[in-house]
Parts: C-alpha cells; structure tokens; sequence
C-alpha cells in the first residue's frame, strides 16, 4: 500500500514506455512525505481491450491511487496531481489522461511479503 493501477486503452503498449511510466510513478511518489513507506508501493499498468471515451483520439490511461484510510483530500489532491502530471510528462499524445485517489477498507486489507 498504496496502490497504483493504471487502466489503459489496448494497443497503448505499443506507443509508449509503459514500464518507465510505472517507474517515474514510483519515483515521484516514493519522495512525497504522504507515503511514509516507499518500499510498500505498487504501480501497475493493465490493459483494458474494450472501451469507449467521449473524445478523440480515442485512446485514455486512468490511474487509480489505492491508499488506506487517513489521509485529507488536500493531500489526495496533491497526490493525483503527481500521478498525473507524469502520466502528462510520459503519454503526451493519449487523449484522456485521468486520476483519482480512493481510500481502501483498511479492515479488510492483507498482504503478506517475503
């Protein structure tokens, strides 16, 4: 925690450094004080084969910021807007470039690590 998921339009795999993307994410993230742990965040790109957006080019990327409860909305601002400023920075010519944080059930949230 926190998770990155990142859902893109199929084919975008092709066009753009993906794998840099995930890793810009994480290095901008892992410097903000609101993560207080860098070594538990998780980017991830998944491609999403089907879809359809109100604008062309018909291509988007959405960043889901998956965080546990606690944090105010002004620091869940500040996060989106890192998330999407490199989003910006690393698919310039996607159509629609989205961000939002959500909070997770922090009650039910497991993991284990080795």
């Amino acid at each position: 925690m926190p998770h990155v998921v990142l859902e893109y339009s199929a084919g975008l795999e092709t066009q753009a450094d993906l794998q840099s993307l995930c890793q810009a994410l994480f290095g901008a993230l892992a410097k903000e004080p609101a993560i207080p742990n860098p070594a538990s965040l998780k980017i991830r790109a998944c491609p999403q084969p089907f879809g359809v957006i109100g604008t062309d080019p018909q291509s988007y990327t959405h960043a889901t910021l998956r965080l546990l409860p606690g944090r105010d909305d002004a620091t869940k601002s500040h996060l989106t807007g890192i998330v999407l400023d490199v989003m910006k920075a690393h698919l310039p010519e996607v159509g629609s470039l989205t961000a939002e944080a959500v909070d997770m059930h922090g009650a039910s949230y497991a993991k284990r690590v080795l």
